[in-house]
């Protein structure tokens, strides 16, 4: 029988990373660190042959894909110690596209899905409000942007909202705002989705295949089509779509998110090199709402994490043989890997990276 979902996780995985083809850039990559023990939250793939049957049959899901997505969120909840949709201790996830090459314009991801106005309540109770109503904020924003398509040529309208309560509360940056100001933020973010006729669906499995449904679409929409056409990449090959438990970086003050290479990209200088932001998610750092940090602060601000970004990085050159571009979060004080990949470098930097690699070892003549 046909395998549409492969688990990763907890130091195992049933996918690795010569698997492109079938499970994605960003897949193969997950399931190959979590196989070679370097801390990823667990995830599943579905692949990119669900995504050609999608488009060959009408937006329809071949036969026990289904199930196997729902036995993949039983394997999380078992991973997490986490419910998905139990209003107390909720498993959120983060939904993301997964092409075998690198596809700019596609939809790339959306956060802390399962939260609801239950759950969200509990979490506030249990953890803490401000992070509560934060996440919420941000899931009902891109899930209006990626899955109902809110997002126009004008641009992100929870943006311009955004932007415009910051201004009447006389806050500089989000994290200005309070518990209570992003409360009354996810109650403006609803009332906009009834402006369009629509409602923020409550139900973390409507929420779920909305996501999955969505980036499906996004493999043709008119921007990734363009670049195919540019890049001569065939349409045929789909994107995979991988679904992973949230691990949060706007936890608290000994939480963040950031991006670094193994090597300087533009030197080929054989030192970490990046930038991070402490109580962040993800996007935060490529938005530039606020201005990241050199990756090189983080050995103050947590030593202990910095040296573990470090082990990371040595054993990823090791394994890949080459220089890595990564993404990265930290959730209070634990660090997790959420990308590698061949990481792109000047002309110069590949010449020294070259040479250097083959004096330590790492690669052969």
């Amino acid at each position: 029988m046909a395998k549409y979902v492969y688990r990763f996780g907890g130091g195992t995985a049933e996918g690795s990373a010569a698997m492109k083809d079938l499970l994605g850039g960003k897949g193969a990559n997950l399931a190959e660190m979590a196989r070679i023990g370097i801390p990823v939250p667990p995830g599943f793939t579905i692949t990119t042959e669900v995504c050609r049957y999608y488009y060959a049959n009408g937006g329809r899901y071949p036969e026990g894909m289904e199930e196997e997505v729902k036995a993949g969120i039983a394997f999380l909840e078992e991973q997490t110690g986490r419910r998905f949709g139990d209003p107390e201790n909720p498993l959120l996830v983060s939904v993301r596209s997964g092409a075998p090459v690198s596809m700019p314009g596609m939809m790339d991801t959306i956060l802390n899905l399962g939260l609801n106005d239950r759950s969200v309540e509990a979490i506030a109770g249990k953890i803490d409000p401000r992070f509560a109503y934060d996440s919420y904020r941000r899931l009902i924003a891109m899930y209006g942007n990626v899955v109902l398509g809110f997002k126009d040529e004008r641009g992100d309208p929870f943006d311009r909202l955004m932007q415009g309560f910051k201004r009447e509360k006389g806050a500089a940056t989000d994290l200005d705002l309070s518990a209570e100001d992003l409360k009354e933020l996810v109650d403006r973010f609803k009332a906009y989705y009834k402006e369009r006729g629509q409602e923020f669906p409550q139900d973390p499995w409507e929420q779920l295949w909305g996501a999955i449904g969505a980036v499906f679409r996004s493999w043709n929409n008119e921007r990734a089509i363009a670049y195919r056409r540019l890049n001569r990449i065939p349409d045929d090959m789909g994107t995979a779509v991988n679904v992973q438990a949230m691990v949060f970086g706007n936890l608290n003050e000994r939480s963040g998110t950031g991006v670094a290479f193994t090597r300087d990209p533009a030197t080929g200088e054989n030192v970490l090199y990046g930038e991070y932001l402490l109580a962040a998610q993800g996007e935060d750092v490529v938005a530039g709402i606020r201005t990241p940090k050199p990756i090189a602060e983080l050995e103050k601000d947590m030593p202990e994490v910095y040296k573990q970004l470090l082990e990371v990085r040595e054993k990823l050159e090791r394994h890949y043989r080459d220089m890595q571009d990564l993404e990265f979060t930290i959730e209070d004080g634990k660090l997790y890997l959420l990308q590698t990949r061949t990481g792109k470098r000047t002309g110069f930097a590949a010449v020294r990276i070259a040479v250097e690699m083959e004096r330590e070892g790492l690669i052969t003549k």
